[in-house]
């Protein structure tokens, strides 16, 4: 059995202001770096034998601060790296709504057809994080691995391991550094827990927003 706790990164200035991010390398701001910070405090007191993450900044430092305490060392995976949204990196979501209201109103409704201009699709990007994974699991058996990724790279994991298609992407969510436990047994995967973002609860949040 290899245990897998799949966390978001924390919050950036993109996510406050609503622009999309995509392969673009913003930090987290200073909330960021608290819920980063109130994540690692939470996971101090587990065993975590090993820690990937994906190479953009944002996941990176949360993966640092969630293993400090444990003294594992942090790796890059490129396939853990988040969606590609191409054209729209960059553009604040009230102006993607406008610029490419067809193709918002379809990533709204049917998110598995999309196709960003210049980006990637939600199959291809399932198809390089789920490698990523079968990978960290072989290599790390009757481990616990903590990975940290993204909204977008979350949400097609957790899908794929619950048996469900990328069709139902905006039924799963992700708040920022929140934590989604999983056990892999043989070629099954086990739903130990989603979204729980309990170690945030002291902070002074508005409601759950999906971006």
């Amino acid at each position: 059995m290899t245990r897998i706790i799949l966390v978001r990164h924390g919050r950036t200035p993109w996510n406050k202001d609503k622009i999309f991010r995509g392969s673009r390398d913003i930090p987290l701001d200073e909330v960021g770096r608290e819920e980063a910070g109130l994540l690692a405090e939470w996971l101090k007191g587990e065993t975590i034998h090993a820690a990937y993450t994906s190479p953009l900044s944002r996941s990176r430092d949360t993966a640092e601060a969630v293993a400090k305490p444990h003294g594992v060392k942090v790796v890059d995976h490129p396939g853990l790296s988040d969606l590609v949204y191409g054209d729209w990196e960059g553009v604040p979501l009230a102006e993607v709504r406008v610029k490419f209201a067809d193709l918002y109103r379809q990533w709204e409704t049917a998110p598995h057809t999309v196709r960003f201009p210049g980006g990637e699709t939600l199959d291809e990007l399932r198809t390089r994080s789920l490698a990523a994974v079968d990978e960290v699991v072989r290599r790390h058996p009757d481990q616990v691995v903590l990975l940290s990724a993204h909204r977008a790279v979350n949400k097609v994991l957790i899908a794929a391991f619950i048996g469900l298609d990328n069709s139902h992407f905006w039924r799963i969510a992700q708040d920022t550094t929140c934590v989604n436990r999983f056990n892999r047994i043989g070629d099954t995967w086990h739903i130990m827990g989603l979204n729980d973002a309990c170690h945030l609860r002291g902070m002074k949040r508005g409601e759950y927003i999906d971006f």
